[in-house]
């Protein structure tokens, strides 16, 4: 079975349009029995998405569950809602300064409420000729605080492909999600960890990228917004 996330981003503008995508793409699953759909709303939408039934993401949290830090959203809070997944350390994150450290202390304080996280890295257009050095110090600063039986899902999205059309080509995309598997497995004993891919999926290149032995699934953004697309992925995806 295959994993699709569906990243909405700072989207849509309003509670309405949101349930208009959300209704639309629990009905496409109803009948899909080879596929698992996760949708990752905006904070305000989360509600209403685990009230429809769907299995829910956020698409971040901070690191304590109670404080005095304005803006935030703690996963105890997630929790209480029910949620049970949560995005971290997306590039999109990242950009915005982000550091492995702090996602680290985010990935411990989800795993703490018993909320799944959604580990992503990836590489900097610039970080290309060191890409395995730099996701590996991505892995290394979340495995090495937690215990190597904690479930994680991890997406592989190369950050110079994030929002640009400009998608990875499969067979690098399978080689590097073979790398961090086996990497996982023979540096901290995780031997069954689901890895997707991220990076301009759209329903023209989703079938080369599951086709590949390695990547479990993916993590969609911009064309999550778009109905009639993300249909069509989800049916492509169901197929595997």
């Amino acid at each position: 079975m295959k994993t699709i996330i569906a990243n909405f981003k700072m989207h849509p503008e309003s509670e309405l349009k949101a349930q208009e995508l959300i209704d639309f793409y629990l009905e496409k699953t109803k009948n899909l029995s080879n596929v698992e759909l996760i949708i990752a709303p905006p904070f305000l939408y989360l509600k209403l998405a685990k009230e429809k039934g769907a299995k829910v993401a956020a698409q971040n949290c901070f690191y304590e569950d109670l404080g005095a830090y304005t803006g935030e959203i703690s996963p105890l809070m997630l929790k209480n809602i029910g949620i049970n997944y949560v995005i971290l350390g997306h590039s999109e994150r990242r950009k915005l300064g982000e550091t492995n450290e702090t996602i680290a202390k985010k990935v411990r304080a989800a795993l703490k409420n018993n909320l799944i996280p959604i580990l992503c890295v990836g590489e900097t257009k610039e970080e290309l000729p060191e890409r395995e050095r730099v996701i590996k110090e991505q892995l290394e600063s979340v495995f090495l605080q937690i215990p190597s039986q904690n479930q994680i899902i991890i997406a592989y999205e190369p950050r110079w492909a994030i929002g640009t059309g400009d998608f990875c080509d499969p067979q690098v995309a399978e080689k590097v999600q073979s790398f961090i598997k086996d990497f996982l497995k023979n540096r901290f004993g995780v031997s069954e960890i689901k890895v997707l891919y991220g990076g301009s999926v759209d329903s023209q290149n989703i079938n080369l990228f599951l086709s590949q032995n390695n990547i479990d699934g993916a993590l969609v953004g911009g064309a999550s917004l778009k109905k009639e697309e993300f249909a069509k992925i989800l049916e492509i995806a169901n197929s595997f």
